[in-house]
């Protein structure tokens, strides 16, 4: 099986083209592939190219082998590799995903991506979140005796986006695995911790569904960025701060979001067999 590694601001995905690949992606497999010691090691596997109705259909995997509707940095990679691959120029086309189709542009020689990753909700019901009408800002739920305030959306994928506590790693690793699997969030929720800088810029720490602590994050940063606009906080144009770097996000009137930002090629490679055995 052959495999292509890159990164988009620390958060790194394999790519697995269904061309070059002899077996079943099953959750062992996912599992083993995306494990940083007995592994590649990865923060989630992109499958894909299949081509239907002239767009390129994509399944993403998490590390722990479920699959994600919609990936930011995870779109930016697999659109630098159908450009290494010669499958696409550099007009725009079109990603197909779980979570809906995207645009995507490669730009500057392959070394940045733009998406348009769709439009943001915040409506309990398309996100989808137990217990709330409407659009989900500034509610509050309990975690551990602690009373925290939040805001929830969707760009394809679940999002919590929580503004009452410290923007700290720390902070994330420790209150982000419970708010992923609290009950409110029937499809398990990504989880961002914000701060606000100015009208430009906020800054994030993430716990990401089904990978963890994450350094970057597309879609992360989208629905982050999208809550600060709605709250009246930000511009249009935005600027977001994570550990691993920086994206920059665009809103439409409609918060439809575009996004663009970095990607790094890693290595190109050919697993063995007995790494799965």
């Amino acid at each position: 099986m052959k495999f292509h590694k890159y990164h988009g601001l620390g958060n790194d995905y394999i790519v697995i083209d269904p061309e070059e690949c002899d077996r079943e992606l099953d959750i062992h497999t996912i599992k083993t592939l995306c494990h940083r010691n007995f592994g590649i090691g990865s923060d989630g596997i992109l499958f894909g190219p299949e081509t239907v109705e002239n767009t390129f259909k994509l399944k993403i995997y998490n590390p722990d082998g479920s699959e994600a509707e919609k990936s930011g940095n995870g779109l930016r990679i697999f659109s630098r590799y159908l450009w290494d691959s010669g499958k696409v120029k550099d007009d725009p086309f079109i990603i197909r995903t779980a979570g809906g189709d995207v645009t995507a542009q490669v730009l500057e020689n392959g070394a940045v991506v733009r998406v348009a990753m769709g439009k943001v909700s915040f409506n309990a019901e398309a996100i989808p979140v137990h217990g709330e009408i409407g659009d989900v800002l500034n509610c509050k739920m309990v975690i551990r005796g602690k009373n925290l305030t939040y805001c929830a959306a969707t760009v394809g994928n679940p999002h919590c986006v929580v503004t009452s506590e410290p923007v700290t790693p720390e902070t994330a690793r420790k209150l982000g695995p419970l708010i992923e699997v609290e009950k409110r969030f029937p499809n398990r929720t990504n989880v961002q911790f914000l701060e606000v800088l100015d009208r430009n810029n906020i800054r994030i720490e993430i716990w990401e569904r089904g990978a963890g602590y994450t350094l970057a994050s597309g879609s992360s940063s989208s629905a982050a960025a999208a809550v600060a606009r709605k709250l009246g906080f930000c511009d249009k144009e935005i600027t977001v701060h994570m550990p691993g770097g920086k994206l920059k996000l665009s809103f439409d009137d409609d918060f439809s979001v575009t996004m663009t930002g970095p990607v790094a090629a890693v290595c190109d490679g050919v697993l063995r067999e007995e790494c799965l055995n």
